[in-house]
Formats: structure tokens, sequence, C-alpha cells
């Protein structure tokens, strides 16, 4: 749709720019679709010229202006960036989780989908189940936050009026794991219901990363020495994600979403650490966890 209430477009990625009606374009395929009567300028990040992928030996940055095409070709399988670094290997199966158009692909944006904060924000989920850690610029200066903590519900998060997302720093500990993925929809071509991302880091670790079916990412994590078997993690669940915490909408009731999470989390915790510890209940934790699993 037209925005017709803007006056100007301004090619800017300084926050000392940033006024009263406001806003920062990167790819601008929710801010189009939804409209507004209360923006009156645009200020343009792809005027910046970020480079979308660097990548060093300590990991890799990802440039919030980074398109979903873009990330999906750094995340080839055969690449030689998966291979040096195999937890990108849940990276496709992200980007697939946008179930949209070629064109949303080439335009939509890492950061934007960060910033949009919805719980189905499979970027959100890529990059909180790889501990990101979100560079922010605004007029007070430069913070990072874990993109895990910066998505704080549906819709909301961390970020001030003027504060824009720079870029996303993904971690070599969190590279170098490998990663499994899990997601569930009510519709073979609908909105996330239910997205899990584990991961099994180079030390031990087992990390479990929940969005979708939250109003905001939960992660968990098991050290080397204290891996779950399937009641742990069940109960593990209980402890971390309250039930008002499920989200509720038309993609997926609480009660179903909790029970997937459950289903799915412990499916993760399967493949990732098989039979590895010993003695543990690796029955379904869903047939004997409360009421409606």
């Amino acid at each position: 749709m037209d925005l017709n209430t803007i006056e100007a477009l301004v090619p800017t990625a300084d926050p000392a720019e940033w006024r009263e009606g406001d806003a920062w374009l990167g790819g601008g395929t929710v801010l189009f679709s939804y409209g507004s009567q209360t923006l009156r300028r645009l200020l343009d990040l792809t005027s910046a010229g970020w480079e979308p992928i660097e990548e060093d030996d300590d990991g890799i940055t990802i440039a919030a202006t980074c398109t979903i095409a873009r990330l999906w070709q750094a995340g080839d399988p055969s690449g030689a960036m998966v291979a040096r670094w195999p937890g990108l290997g849940v990276v496709r199966t992200c980007c697939d989780a946008f179930v949209a158009s070629f064109k949303i692909w080439n335009l939509s944006t890492v950061g934007g989908n960060i910033a949009t904060s919805l719980p189905a924000g499979p970027m959100t989920s890529l990059c909180a189940g790889l501990d990101g850690v979100a560079t922010l610029w605004g007029a007070a200066g430069v913070r990072e936050v874990a993109v895990a903590d910066l998505v704080t519900g549906d819709g909301r998060n961390a970020l001030v009026p003027g504060e824009l997302i720079r870029s996303i720093r993904l971690p070599a500990h969190a590279l170098e794991s490998r990663t499994a993925f899990r997601r569930l929809s009510l519709s073979n071509l609908g909105r996330s219901g239910v997205l899990l991302i584990g991961r099994r880091d180079v030390d031990g670790a087992f990390v479990l990363t929940v969005t979708a079916s939250t109003r905001r990412p939960v992660q968990l994590r098991f050290a080397a020495g204290a891996l779950p078997d399937a009641r742990n993690l069940a109960a593990a669940l209980d402890d971390a994600i309250p039930a008002a915490l499920y989200h509720d909408d038309i993609h997926g009731l609480p009660a179903w979403r909790r029970d997937m999470t459950y289903r799915l989390g412990e499916e993760l915790r399967l493949e990732l650490l098989g039979g590895e510890r010993a003695g543990g209940d690796h029955g379904d934790p869903a047939l004997d966890h409360g009421e409606g699993a």
C-alpha cells in the first residue's frame, strides 16, 4: 500500500537525524503492508552500503540490511561457510519458515524481521538460537543486546525510540556447534506456531531455544555434565515457560503450542543427545505432563 503521509525519504543511518514521525527503512515489507497514519519521513538504511555478511575467526557478522535471499546463499550446505561453521545448517530452514515469495526474500531484511518482533519471526529464531548479539545504534551511543533478550513480547522489543539495529554477531562457539530444527504450523503454508532450535556445542553443552510458541524467545542451557533426560527436559520447560507466556492467536492455541513445544523439544534432545544420558527415561514427556498433554 502507499504511505500517503510520507513527506521525505532520507538516505541515512545516523541516529542523530531521527525525529518524531520517522521510521527506519530496511526492506519495508512489513511497513508497506500495514501502513501508517503518523509517519512523516522514512530513513533509508540501505543507503549505508553495509556489507551483508562478514566472516572472521571469531564468528560472523550479519548486517541488519542483509536480505533473506542473501542469507539463504550463505546457508548453502555445500558451501565453504557452512563447511567451516556447521551451526549454519539451520539457516535455510529458518529462511523457509517465512513461507514467502522470492519478491519478499529479495527485500525483507534480517534486522527488519527482528525489529518487527513477531513471535513467529524466523530471523529472531535463528539469531537467538545461535546466541546472536545485536549491535544497536542510538542517540545515546552504541550498545549490545542478545537477540534472545531484545525481543520482549508480541511486537515488543527493547529498542528505544530512534534506535536501530546495525548488525547481529553470531559467535564462533555457536557456529561450530551441531544444530537441529523443528517447526510446526496449523496449515501447510501458515505462520509458524512452534519453532525450536537445538544446539550441541563443542564443549558438550546442550542449548534449546523456543520461539513462535512463546511471546518471546526462551532458552534452556544444560552443561555437558548435566545433560537432561526426557523428564529433566520437561521439568526445565515447566520452570522456564509459565502458561501465560505461550502465544495465543489464530495460528495456534496456547495448549497446542505448549504440547508441541514439549514434543519437539524431546525430538531435538534425542537427535542431538541420543541415548547419551545413562539411566534417563527417554519416553515422551507429553504423555505424563499435565492436563491436555
